[in-house]
Order: C-alpha cells, then structure tokens, then sequence
C-alpha cells in the first residue's frame, strides 16, 4: 500500500489486533498492546535470540497487559524467555512492562537519561498537584476552570501504569553497536520528543527501530513541562531531525513506537522537520498581537483541542513559544492574571 500524496509506503496492511503480532524480517515480530487513551495502542518488537528474545519496548503494566504478555510468551515467543529489554525512550507507554520482566530474569539496556527519569519519575509518587505545576499551567494561560479540576484531582503518576525497575542496567549512547536478533544495530540518539531516545539501524537489511522518533502519520508530542519550563525541544527535534535526514534511505523500513511500519524515510525527516518549522513561521505571525500558550492552540493544532487532547496541546504550545523566544522572534511579559503573554518580536 502506499500513500500517494506522502510518498510513504506500507509493507503492511493491516496492523495486528490488540495483543496480536505480525512477522516482518527474519525473527523480527511486530507486537501491538492496548493503550487506554487517544492514541490506542503501542508498537512492541520482538527480537530472536535463538534460546530467547530480546524486546524492544514493553507496553504498560496493566492486568490486561500482564495477561497479554503471559500468552504472548506461550505463543508469539514459542515458550522461549525474554533475556533483554531495550528502552527507546523512558515514557510510560515504552517503560511500563520493564521490571516485570526483570523479575523474571531480564536485563535492562537503555540510555542513561532514559533509565535515570524512569527509575526517578516511577519512585516519585505525588498524591496532589504541586505547586510548581499550578504555576507553569496559570502562566500558560489554561483555562481556570481546567485548572480548578485538575488541582482537585489526584495527578497522573507513571507508578500507576508502571512496574517498578530494580537497580542496575546497561547503558547504550549514541554511536553505539549494538548486536540483537541475529543483526548488527548502529545506535542513533534522537531529541525533542524525549532526551536520549535511542533508534537502531540495521547493517544488513535496512530495518530501523525508531521509537516514537520517527513515526509515519503523526508528529510525537514535543513539549516542555513545569521540570524544566524553559527547555527548547524544538530547537532539539529540528536538530535530530536533520541529523537523521543525512542517514535515511528510500529503502529503509522504519518499525515505529506507534502506527504501521513504513518506507520513504527521507521524505519523511523532511516532513517532520517542516511540520514545525511552518508551524513556528505562523506562530510568530500570530503572536503579533499578544498571546497566551493556550490562546495559540488555533494556529498550531489542525484539529479541535479538547479535554483529552489539552493538556498535550498545552506543553506543546509552550515548546515552540520558547523556541521563537530563543531565537530572538518573540518576547513575553508577564499579564496582570499571571500569564505569560507572547509578542512577535521586530
């Protein structure tokens, strides 16, 4: 199948059913999980050890996943045990299976930033919003009423859909080798979706283990939190995305966290970049009257923001705010209400 109007391909039709999995190489298995938000589902792979499997990414831990995961071990992985787990990047969706499988005699291999917030962000358990959190989301402007329910409720925790991962692991950085499932892997490190993001390309057959780095139909979220409410992810998604053009091949098949796997890699790192790069050139357009990071949702979003979608919206508004600010095409003052208000500079 292919997308006429992307110029991308995809080997494979259909995605596998919840649960599911799909050969795609030579002792390659793509494995799709439930995911209990928009954006459905994750993409696991599975890599053939011989006596046992290596895994790329794990799913949340959840009962439904536990239980997905014990027949995959029956069926998809032949009785064979999982040896390894390798983290892409250290968000819940890619993390959350990790330490059940240590337990089980799995070793973990993962960047060191990737492991370090993992590790981190599953101990740190807060029970109510802090306040540095009600700051950065007054100061973007959000809504009060959004703001009142979200003080009120208890505040989403990685522990609640993560297993907890004992001490110790190996670390992979960029320029690594990495030898998994019969191939020799070279490590790329991306940014901007996640710091340290590992992708792994393949010598021998052109597979590329991208993540959430690279995907086919969407653009992973980028955004800045109220943990570093200054960072320029922007500035680090355009860089890697720059990075990864000088590699791609028409011929590479990209495996990603999300979606169908898919060919057209360099149209693609061509894409990815523009999509925000026009989408700075409008912002900073916009902002020539003052704006709130909320009140820049319209120029930025192609579809409706609503309450499943806001809070995404809102971090990602705020990433390209601060990446005009470093480059010096927008100011911010801070309003009488608390919010910062945004100005196209010049």
């Amino acid at each position: 199948m292919r997308d006429e109007m992307h110029g991308i391909r995809y080997p494979w039709g259909e995605a596998p059913e919840p649960g599911g999995w799909l050969e795609v190489a030579e002792g390659v298995l793509w494995i799709r999980l439930p995911l209990p938000m928009v954006l459905d589902h994750v993409n696991v792979y599975a890599l053939d050890e011989g006596d046992s499997w290596t895994l790329i990414d794990t799913g949340f831990h959840t009962k439904r996943s536990v239980a997905m995961w014990e027949e995959l071990l029956k069926t998809a992985l032949k009785g064979k045990p999982v040896s390894r787990v390798i983290l892409t990047h250290h968000h819940p969706d890619h993390i959350g299976m990790a330490g059940w499988f240590m337990e089980r005699g799995a070793s973990l291999w993962a960047s060191r930033t990737a492991w370090l917030l993992s590790r981190m962000l599953i101990l740190d358990v807060e029970e109510a919003v802090t306040p540095q959190a009600v700051q950065f989301w007054r100061e973007a402007g959000m809504d009060p009423d959004i703001l009142a329910k979200r003080i009120a409720e208890r505040p989403y925790n990685f522990a609640d859909v993560c297993a907890p991962i004992p001490t110790g692991y190996t670390r992979l950085k960029d320029g690594d080798v990495l030898h998994a499932g019969g191939r020799t892997w070279d490590v790329l490190e991306g940014n901007g979706h996640a710091p340290e993001h590992l992708t792994f390309w393949s010598r021998e057959d052109g597979l590329v283990l991208s993540g959430d780095q690279i995907i086919c139909s969407i653009s992973p979220n980028i955004g800045v939190y109220p943990t570093e409410p200054e960072a320029d992810p922007v500035g680090e998604w355009i860089e890697s995305c720059e990075k990864f053009s000088e590699v791609a091949r028409e011929d590479h098949i990209v495996l990603a966290g999300h979606k169908r796997p898919f060919t057209g890699l360099p149209f693609r790192m061509r894409q990815l970049k523009e999509n925000h790069v026009h989408g700075l050139d409008r912002l900073a357009e916009y902002i020539a009257e003052p704006k709130t990071a909320v009140e820049c949702f319209p120029v930025l979003f192609k579809r409706k923001i609503d309450q499943g979608t806001y809070g995404l919206a809102l971090v990602e508004a705020v990433a390209h705010l601060n990446h005009l600010f470093r480059e010096g095409r927008a100011t911010c003052k801070m309003s009488e209400s608390g919010a910062w208000l945004w100005n196209k500079k010049g």
